[in-house]
């Protein structure tokens, strides 16, 4: 199954104004969205850049990959 991962900046700016560690990387599927503060992509990925086409959520950049991720 495809997995796009990346940097959630919102979460990023939450916690500097609140002072809390809330995971910002998103681990997206068709099925799901999961959140980690660390992925390892166990097999080949590629990053991508599309500033004309981003992510629903408005991702510019993003790791894509078919391989299993570990997340924690």
């Amino acid at each position: 199954m495809k997995k796009r991962i990346h940097v959630n900046m919102h979460k990023i700016r939450f916690n500097q104004k609140h002072g809390t560690r809330n995971p910002v990387i998103t681990v997206k599927t068709s099925h799901s969205n999961r959140y980690a503060h660390n992925v390892d992509i166990l097999g080949p990925s590629t990053v991508m850049y599309r500033p004309e086409k981003p992510l629903s959520c408005g991702a510019r950049v993003w790791i894509e990959t078919d391989s299993e991720v570990d997340l924690r």
